[in-house]
């Protein structure tokens, strides 16, 4: 199914048009879709249909530093697809006249912008969208081209006219192509040291109930794939994940890549018939391969498993850190405790020990020229994988005036008011000690006149000045046994639930921890081959051996979280 566009505008952040071009059928003017977009309410979604304008157009709009990108269609194509292509042409921008995109950039550069809004779209059509390619077809003007047109000669332009004899013999002739026309790679690609390098980086994201439990436990992964090689070379990427059995090794991969999604380069057949097998000619550079999810629970929480049995299934995930947060401490209940539980022997991966997680390792690894292989990339290698960037944040309510008195056990912790956010920042780089529990103690301060703004700040039993020795009380009270949360009053003859107390309120409800590792990733994928066809591969020259690396990064941005009861 084609998708079809009328107009692709480009925004400036003051609302004023840089750049109208219409594809097909009659858009809306500029003017008038800046108006209509401008009356609705904020924050604007990327979607947006236009009932007001004539005819009804529906529009679609990304953002990319100050400059926002629309694409306007009166007919209903996929939505997905046409953010997709606006995504797209940003990156071929950034290609063609660099990053970032600023609106000098794209007025000094109008004819090759127009050039490129010509050859993506042919009559609204979506249909060039490789950068590679669309420089074969899109002459960018030299700065020698750009002098000749100032000065009255005709410059390096097409659309300037027939070429000057003087100005055809200094542009370089075109060298022929060795190789098949592919979109995706440049023609007569040459390197002096030829290199292949994978990169699979994977995101972490885990929340736990406050007994422990995973609640949801996923990770995003993505396969950047870096070839530094030269003519045509054909490629086959072979990958595993723990799992498979002798007899069906592409179970364990299906069960973990879930979801997955390739460049256009890959052979969609090849992994279809044999799964774990990437058959592709890669462009030249640094591009992304593919990219997956994949669902790291062990046992849904609906499965009706018994409690010991989905205790003993939860530790099936591991967890590099973890934490743990109590509240309402002290005799006042304004004190709190953090916990970050590091763990730095990875299960799988031979050598993990915290005696050798200090040493510095390449991630780079070369285990020969054509092979790879190894658990977890510590093939060729015998240091373990690093545990670090451990930040351990804890979120406060916006009522909180402060936090004082941090003493952590390890690193070092300060409180940030205007985020109302505390971050404790954990050394992993003394070797022996990575493995441990770590201890943060802190003194929560609230408004001044002890009043907490809100509802919830009101006092216990909804009088606005309660003060602070009551609050004292309730909490000796709270020590010897009480439940201060399920007392009740009695007022006015009837019995009146108690309001839970302002300290309660002003202690945070979650806590979660940020860490990086390199040498391992929490699905287990790992790369078992990438082997070059020589029978199949172009220009790539006889008995060339390519220098192969591999690199496993796994990272969570405050992404293990753990729910606080």
């Amino acid at each position: 199914m084609s998708v079809i566009i009328d107009a692709l505008y480009v925004l400036d952040d003051q609302n004023e048009c840089v750049v109208e071009h219409v594809y097909h059928g009659r858009p809306p003017q500029a003017h008038q879709l800046i108006t209509s977009l401008a009356g609705r309410p904020s924050p604007r979604p990327a979607v947006n249909y236009l009932a007001d304008l004539h005819p009804p157009t529906t529009t679609y709009s990304i953002t990319s530093g100050n400059l926002s990108f629309v694409a306007a269609a009166s007919r209903d194509p996929q939505s997905l697809a046409v953010l997709d292509f606006l995504n797209r042409f940003v990156d071929i921008l950034e290609d063609f006249l660099g990053s970032p995109l600023l609106r000098g950039k794209i007025e000094d550069n109008y004819e090759v912008v127009a050039q490129l809004l010509g050859e993506v779209c042919d009559g609204g059509i979506i249909s060039n969208t490789e950068p590679n390619a669309l420089r074969e077809s899109v002459e960018v003007s030299s700065l020698i081209g750009k002098l000749f047109t100032q000065v009255g000669l005709p410059g390096t332009s097409p659309a300037l006219g027939p070429q000057s004899s003087f100005a055809s013999s200094i542009r370089p002739s075109p060298i022929p192509s060795n190789g098949p026309a592919i979109p995706w790679r440049k023609p007569n690609v040459r390197h002096t040291s030829n290199e292949l390098y994978v990169d699979i980086v994977e995101s972490l994201s885990v929340i736990l109930a406050p007994s422990g439990r995973p609640i949801s436990a996923r990770c995003n992964g993505s396969i950047a794939f870096t070839a530094k090689i030269s003519g045509v070379p054909d490629l086959l990427l072979t990958l595993s994940a723990p799992g498979g059995t002798s007899t069906a090794k592409t179970s364990g991969i299906l069960r973990t890549m879930q979801l997955p999604v390739f460049h256009p380069c890959v052979r969609l057949a090849r992994w279809k018939e044999h799964a774990g097998e990437i058959s592709f000619v890669p462009p030249d550079g640094r591009f992304m391969l593919a990219g997956y999810e994949t669902d790291l629970m062990p046992l849904p929480l609906d499965s009706g498993a018994s409690p010991d049995q989905a205790s003993s299934s939860s530790e099936k995930i591991f967890l590099p850190a973890t934490v743990d947060l109590r509240a309402g401490l002290g005799p006042s209940g304004m004190d709190f405790e953090a916990r970050a539980i590091l763990n730095n022997h990875f299960p799988g991966v031979p050598g993990s020990s915290s005696g050798k997680s200090g040493s510095s390792r390449s991630t780079s690894l070369n285990a020969g020229p054509f092979s790879f292989g190894g658990a977890s990339g510590s093939t060729g290698s015998s240091a373990a994988p690093t545990l670090e960037a451990v930040v351990v944040t804890i979120p406060f309510p916006q009522a909180v005036r402060a936090v004082t008195e941090l003493k952590p056990s390890r690193g070092e912790a300060s409180f940030n008011a205007m985020d109302k956010t505390v971050e404790w920042r954990i050394p992993t780089k003394d070797g022996a000690s990575v493995n441990g529990v770590a201890v943060l103690s802190g003194t929560v301060t609230g408004p001044l006149g002890g009043n907490v703004n809100g509802a919830q700040g009101a006092a216990a039993d909804g009088d606005n000045g309660s003060d602070v020795g009551d609050a004292e009380d309730a909490d000796r009270s709270n020590s010897q046994g009480e439940d201060e949360s399920r007392r009740t009053t009695v007022r006015n003859g009837h019995n009146t639930p108690r309001k839970r107390h302002p300290s309660r309120t002003l202690m945070p409800r979650s806590i979660a921890v940020s860490f990086s590792v390199k040498g391992w990733l929490p699905s287990g994928i790992k790369v078992d081959a990438l082997l070059v066809d020589a029978k199949k591969s172009k220009g790539l020259g006889d008995g060339v051996r390519p220098y192969k690396g591999v690199k496993y990064i796994t990272v969570s941005r405050r992404g293990v979280e753990r729910r606080v009861d």
